[in-house]
């Protein structure tokens, strides 16, 4: 695990996000403007949330570190506008084109279609949308990423270490963005079965139909928490919410049960929610902050805008295992060398992890 930890410090530092990122606007509110910076301050750079928030400790705020990034290393301007809900996510769009945006980056595949009619109504305006690479417009700019990998390598990883050999998994809605993450997983957990003659069960994703269990919200963390207790009312031992805030549901509930442990996703759990930093086992990282950087970068260095989707993948370090942290005695060195070996042969193309759900455009 050596390896996967010092890629993961160097990759994902961006995601130590700060608690204190500036004030966000509410729904259909005027965006805020966190500044003018210097340099590069004509270029404007916006962020739409999805209903989860800018404070969401995930996917939401990771998009906004790296627009504040940009600002501070580049001088970009930057503004926020934050969805309560999907009936924000159009207003707040069109407020953002109002503002002379240079690049609008709407977070996650809930606003996939309000991003479309607003690409379509202002072909001038740029576009690098989270999570998504349904759209094809030649403004708009997939940002996504292959989880699947890092899943995969976390399916294997909780398999090695539960002790009763139930998993549990559930999303908070049923996006493919979301879906990817399971399903990664449940194929990671067969892995390890296959290698060591074991047999684990994953409860909350049938890897065969493709379906799942979810909580119908990204912020019900007492929904998320019910999901939980149900599944360690199951013996499942670790848990792998893919659910953003409602997740949290099923940190508590692991925390409550005092024998069960959390994988988190989208970004480093223990350095988002330290609170639950003692059932963190680990978390699948998606880079977000540092492509929305990147992706401003080109523009600023003089590259046309080019809706060539950007992928995310343990190759190119877009997506990768969080350190264990409190957990690194715990894992037995041999499992940490597995997990270790397989990431390096995923990145080599040695071994092919597969979802229905990846990224159409590798």
């Amino acid at each position: 695990m050596k390896g996967i930890i010092k890629k993961a410090i160097a990759a994902g530092s961006v995601f130590a996000l700060s608690l204190g990122l500036a004030a966000c606007s509410g729904g259909g509110d005027t965006p805020s403007d966190d500044g003018s910076g210097s340099g590069n301050s004509d270029f404007i750079g916006c962020v739409v949330s999805d209903g989860g928030g800018f404070q969401d400790k995930s996917f939401n705020q990771s998009a906004l570190e790296g627009l504040t990034s940009a600002q501070a290393s580049l001088g970009i301007q930057v503004k926020q506008a934050e969805s309560k809900n999907e009936n924000d996510y159009e207003s707040n769009l069109k407020a953002m084109v109002a503002n002379n945006c240079s690049l609008i980056v709407p977070v996650g595949f809930a606003l996939s279609d309000a991003t479309k009619a607003s690409a379509e109504e202002n072909p001038s305006v740029n576009y690098a949308i989270i999570d998504d690479d349904a759209i094809s417009l030649p403004n708009v700019k997939p940002v996504v990423f292959d989880t699947a990998q890092a899943s995969y390598l976390a399916g294997y990883l909780a398999a090695g270490y539960s002790k009763t050999h139930v998993l549990g998994t559930f999303g908070g809605m049923e996006f493919p963005s979301v879906q990817i993450f399971m399903d990664g997983f449940q194929q990671g957990a067969a892995k390890y079965d296959a290698d060591n003659g074991t047999t684990t069960t994953v409860l909350g994703w049938d890897g065969e139909k493709k379906t799942g269990q979810y909580v119908g919200s990204f912020t019900d963390s007492t929904g998320g928490k019910t999901v939980a207790k149900a599944q360690i009312d199951q013996k499942a031992d670790i848990l792998f919410p893919v659910a953003g805030g409602a997740g949290l549901g099923a940190a508590a509930a692991a925390k409550e049960a005092g024998n069960v442990d959390v994988i988190w996703v989208d970004a480093d759990g223990v350095l988002t929610q330290p609170d639950y930093a003692g059932v963190f086992l680990t978390s699948v990282m998606k880079n977000i902050a540092a492509a929305v950087e990147t992706t401003i970068s080109s523009m600023l260095g003089g590259a046309a805008f080019s809706n060539t989707p950007y992928v995310g993948t343990i190759e190119n370090g877009g997506v990768g295992l969080a350190p264990y942290h409190e957990f690194e005695s715990k894992v037995d060195s041999a499992l940490q060398e597995k997990v270790t070996a397989l990431q390096q042969e995923i990145a080599s193309g040695a071994v092919k992890v597969e979802s229905t759900f990846s990224p159409k455009a590798q």
